[in-house]
């Protein structure tokens, strides 16, 4: 206790050195949580534009369905597969879907379309699809309507209540034709989406491609993407061939490896980063070292111990890192806490630039305790290895050659 106490004492002796490494550390803590905050709520924003507008975090599919994609690989929707799924703690909701490709045709116009038949409750607890709705309604059970983006909407030159002409090809081969009328339009932050998606109701579907009870996904949510991992093992001791369980990082591999190449350039910054906090530290424990060494060699020479005098300097170098650690800390959460509230909308050309790559132009943020978490830890090995240097140098003093300095 008594070390601690001449420790605390003595990094009080020189306000403005204590002051100006601390806030070294300060900043610097701030920077890194500010910066991994954004990036993990930048990747968590991204994947939410993947299972929330479209793909969920799991679905259920027939084995050759995802390197295949056709009507064909399509299978029976039953209550039992249904209860089996719902029944995995942390699912959070499920929607099945049949979805193909038909032509779209309005008088003289026509271009190809994914059509995606839904449930029109249970999708809407998935992807919520009408919130995105800007003219019309959204579907009813059983209705005989449609719902289509807003861009091929007008490049169809069709409004509500117009009618829309579907081409395609049915199951095993059939053909598949049929006339909706148009009940709403919407228009996702995903211009893709509203270039080429159209909502059916899954029982106008299932006609419309001659597939009365087959779907092609069942889309399975959990709360979010750390729960995933741990839903989809769930779901694979319970599901079994011809079907097979998909996460959204095996349905979407180009966006893992975005993040992924985009986390490995963090962490570059944030090492180049702590490398400057840790030569800032150094530089003040050696400045203070040559400042103190006469001092420090009387203390040795009536008779204090060398290591209780390398364990003070130790406790000395710790605590002023923990003084500007936990200041960054309680500063990057009101920071960070602020910006997970408001995050920052990208206008202009940058925001096109979002959206041209299918990414809602929004800057997000994240609380995850392990942003803050991994700063404290980072710093606190930082000290540890640069509080050897006084330890070493205590070790090494040559006590008269001090004395003499």
């Amino acid at each position: 206790m008594k070390n601690h106490v001449i420790a605390w004492r003595n990094i009080w002796r020189n306000r403005r050195r204590t002051l100006i490494t601390a806030a070294s550390v300060f900043f610097g803590v701030i920077f890194a949580a500010v910066m991994s905050s954004m990036q993990e709520g930048s990747y968590g924003k991204m994947i939410d534009n993947v299972v929330k507008f479209y793909s969920g975090y799991l679905q259920v599919q027939q084995e050759d369905y995802w390197d295949n994609r056709t009507i064909n690989n399509t299978f029976l929707l039953t209550d039992s597969l249904l209860r089996e799924v719902e029944e995995v703690p942390r699912v959070t909701g499920t929607a099945p879907r049949l979805e193909s490709f038909a032509l779209a045709s309005s008088e003289e116009l026509t271009r190809g379309v994914a059509v995606i038949g839904i449930d029109p409750v249970r999708e809407a607890a998935i992807t919520d699809p009408a919130k995105w709705i800007i003219s019309g309604r959204y579907l009813t059970p059983g209705d005989s309507g449609l719902l289509i983006g807003d861009e091929l909407a007008s490049y169809l030159r069709i409004s509500i209540g117009d009618t829309l002409v579907l081409l395609g090809m049915g199951y095993h081969g059939v053909s598949a034709a049929g006339k909706y009328p148009v009940r709403g339009i919407f228009r996702y932050p995903l211009p893709k989406f509203n270039r080429e998606f159209v909502y059916l109701d899954l029982r106008q579907a299932q006609e419309l491609y001659w597939a009365p009870g087959r779907i092609t996904s069942l889309v399975v949510m959990v709360r979010d993407h750390y729960d995933m991992p741990e839903v989809r093992r769930a779901l694979r001791e319970r599901i079994r061939p011809p079907l097979r369980v998909m996460s959204w990082d095996e349905m979407q591999p180009e966006l893992v490896q975005i993040i992924a190449s985009d986390r490995m350039g963090g962490r570059i910054f944030k090492a180049i980063l702590y490398i400057i906090i840790g030569f800032g530290i150094l530089g003040t424990v050696i400045m203070m070292f040559s400042e103190r060494k006469r001092e420090l060699a009387v203390m040795i020479a009536i008779g204090m111990q060398k290591r209780t005098l390398a364990a003070v300097l130790f406790l000395e170098t710790l605590y002023i890192a923990l003084l500007g650690v936990l200041t960054g800390l309680l500063a990057s959460l009101v920071i960070n806490t602020w910006f997970y509230h408001h995050p920052i909308r990208i206008t202009g050309q940058a925001a096109k630039a979002f959206t041209d790559m299918g990414i809602e132009p929004v800057y997000a943020f994240s609380l995850m305790p392990s942003i803050f978490l991994n700063q404290m830890i980072t710093v606190f090995i930082l000290v540890m290895v640069i509080s050897l240097y006084p330890v070493v140098r205590i070790a090494r003093l040559d006590i008269s050659k001090a004395l003499r300095g």
